[in-house]
């Protein structure tokens, strides 16, 4: 049995071997033949050559969604499982073994591991990362949709959906997932062994430079699939945050700073729900709290993302795995 797994790749030269020597080992243990396809998005780093020194196959495809550097990647492989990984993504020696023997069992059709953040990760970015693991969720979890960076599946269910949308900047692996349910496919999610994010965000400015980035999908996601409460739930709340922050200096400029606090009170409510919801099963109270901020900084950049969207901004930042 062959599987093909496809990495789409911008400037990851730190990483991407890593990557591929782990996705070997894994390919290994499982007993497959392997197709390891790095799909690079013009990097001007050492990637590219550190990825065909360690024999994977190296599409060279600039200016390109990350949608439409995977769905390349799926047209240059001959296996009939696909796999995708993020080029900055470790995955642990019985990812495919595991995920292969669950299919096996008729347990699936689409799988993926949890994501973790290394330790020596900064607070805000081990936190944001944290905040998608399924603590006190049984270890095998049907979901609406999964991200992208780690994925397998059979070839016969991508190409059932016609691969992933190549006009969405951000937020493909959300509309693909959600495709993939829509057309029968059974997703499953591990909360063990776990993936590693390698590529995690060390400043706070990249941290917000890329959440600014993921959120400029909104309004393209409610273009492609139409308007749901599901989609529109986070832009709304967001812009309602922006109103009652705009409220509330008006009120302070007024000279009514009580009313000016209130305000901004009721805008931190979306967030400490957020953060409560996914952070109870932790049982940690500095994590909430941690949550509760990010979330609060996250709220208001979707909104600028949606504004900046209506600008076509995100058209310009390169698409990276």
């Amino acid at each position: 049995m062959k599987i093909s797994i496809v990495m789409p790749m911008f400037n990851e030269a730190r990483h991407i071997a890593r990557t591929l020597h782990s996705a070997r080992r894994a390919a290994d243990l499982a007993g497959l033949d392997c197709e390891l396809i790095v799909v690079d998005n013009g990097s001007s780093d050492d990637g590219p050559q550190i990825a065909r020194n360690l024999s994977a196959k190296v599409l060279d495809l600039p200016g390109l969604t990350i949608g439409a550097l995977r769905n390349r990647g799926v047209q240059a492989s001959s296996g009939e499982w696909v796999a995708f990984l993020d080029a900055d993504i470790e995955v642990p020696e019985q990812w495919l073994s595991l995920l292969l023997d669950l299919h096996a069992q008729g347990r699936g059709d689409v799988f993926a591991l949890d994501c973790d953040t290394p330790r020596q990760a900064p607070w805000f970015a081990r936190a944001w990362q944290r905040r998608t693991l399924r603590a006190g969720r049984p270890a095998l979890h049907s979901m609406q949709w999964l991200p992208t960076p780690n994925l397998l599946m059979r070839r016969d269910w991508f190409d059932r959906v016609g691969g992933f949308n190549e006009t969405l900047r951000t937020g493909e692996d959300k509309d693909f997932t959600w495709r993939l349910a829509q057309a029968g496919a059974r997703l499953l999610a591990l909360r063990a062994p776990v993936v590693l994010h390698w590529g995690y965000e060390g400043s706070w400015s990249e941290w917000l430079g890329k959440e600014l980035w993921r959120q400029g999908s909104n309004l393209q996601l409610l273009r492609s699939n139409g308007a749901s409460l599901r989609l529109l739930r986070f832009p709304l709340l967001s812009l309602g945050a922006w109103v009652l922050d705009a409220l509330a200096l008006s009120a302070l400029l007024d000279g009514f700073p009580h009313l000016a606090m209130l305000l901004l009170f009721f805008t931190s409510l979306p967030a400490l729900a957020l953060s409560l919801r996914q952070s109870l099963k932790h049982r940690d109270p500095v994590f909430t709290l941690q949550l509760w901020g990010l979330h609060w900084v996250r709220l208001h950049l979707a909104g600028a993302a949606f504004v900046l969207s209506l600008f076509n901004w995100n058209a310009r930042r390169p698409a990276r795995g």
